[in-house]
């Protein structure tokens, strides 16, 4: 079984409020990409990874009029996915959703939120933690709640599969230094706390003899601000500690700077380069590493598959500024 997550920048951008793809030669959100070369990028992406699911963070929008399953599977039925269903859970007012798109040929799978009481309360609630331990209770709350999926391959084998897009650390909005810099912290407290939160509620799994896979966009990793000093972990160690596994993570916190994984690519206009980061994961717990796990980050750069394949080192590209990650597992 191959899952995946994919981080699909603009998503949203290229369907109209019926849920039906503008697939014109309009600007896309991604810089000097049409509507309809990021809709056949994306669609090249999805047929070449060939997933029985396929996480996708920035998921297009649920709304008055727009709903994010409706518009996937038009997207499915147009390029003839296989994986040409889809389930979401609690809609948010982002305009960027969690959903999965998978065959239900090999899966079934069906939204399935806990509510873990005051100490993992279900992720459309609220989280008490004091973060900055001061004796007050923060109030913690996810803008992309979590999804929560139950999972049965045809086979037989369950597991937990939960879709995450943890806060970002920018500091969007700040106009001085001073301000960005206690929006950043601000920003990695609220994000340490999803990480505990996400980590309590995958220790509840597992007490409960339950596997769990974590998969999605972090937006975290070891070494990628001056933050993470100040908090002494970051949220990725959080949740390796609550007890599951992502290779990539273990190589970049053992490796030196320049040598970690990468699973996006930003560019900056400032010096005219580019920014690689490790920020999308697929985390099992220890009862799946007997599975044959095997981990893969589809880089149109530090692939060969990736980088050999012209048509596929395009659409890579051209798709969005995260990349795929896939996991083969035996289930």
């Amino acid at each position: 079984m191959r899952l995946a997550t994919y981080n699909i920048e603009w998503f949203a951008n290229l369907f109209d409020r019926h849920d039906e793809l503008i697939a014109d030669d309009s600007w896309s959100g991604r810089h000097d990409v049409t509507k309809a070369q990021q809709i056949e990028a994306i669609a090249k992406v999805l047929t070449a990874i060939d997933a029985d699911a396929v996480l996708v963070v920035e998921a297009p929008n649920t709304g008055k009029s727009q709903n994010t399953v409706r518009a996937l599977q038009n997207f499915a039925e147009a390029f003839d996915l296989r994986t040409s269903e889809a389930v979401m859970g609690f809609a948010n007012d982002t305009h960027q959703e969690l959903a999965l798109l998978y065959d239900t040929r090999v899966l079934t799978v069906r939204h399935d939120p806990k509510d873990g009481g005051q100490r993992a309360p279900r992720f459309d609630q609220v989280f008490h933690i004091d973060l900055d331990i001061d004796s007050t209770e923060d109030q913690v709350k996810f803008s992309k709640p979590p999804m929560e999926l139950a999972v049965e391959t045809k086979a037989g084998e369950r597991f937990r599969l939960i879709g995450a897009h943890l806060k970002s650390k920018a500091p969007h909005g700040a106009e001085t230094r001073d301000a960005a810099i206690r929006i950043s912290i601000a920003n990695r407290r609220k994000q340490l706390a999803q990480a505990i939160w996400l980590g309590r509620r995958i220790k509840a799994h597992l007490a409960a003899d339950e596997q769990v896979i974590l998969m999605g966009d972090l937006n975290d990793g070891p070494g990628l601000d001056e933050f993470e000093n100040l908090f002494g972990r970051s949220s990725v160690e959080i949740l390796l500690q609550s007890g599951v596994f992502d290779p990539h993570a273990d190589t970049a916190f053992r490796s030196e700077p320049g040598e970690r994984p990468s699973t996006a690519r930003f560019y900056r206009p400032q010096d005219r380069g580019y920014l690689e980061a490790l920020l999308d994961y697929i985390m099992i717990s220890d009862g799946l590493k007997d599975r044959r796990p095997d981990w893969r980050i589809w880089h149109p750069f530090r692939d060969p598959a990736c980088r050999d394949a012209q048509d596929l080192h395009a659409a890579l590209l051209t798709a969005s500024d995260h990349f795929p990650v896939t996991l083969d597992i035996e289930l």
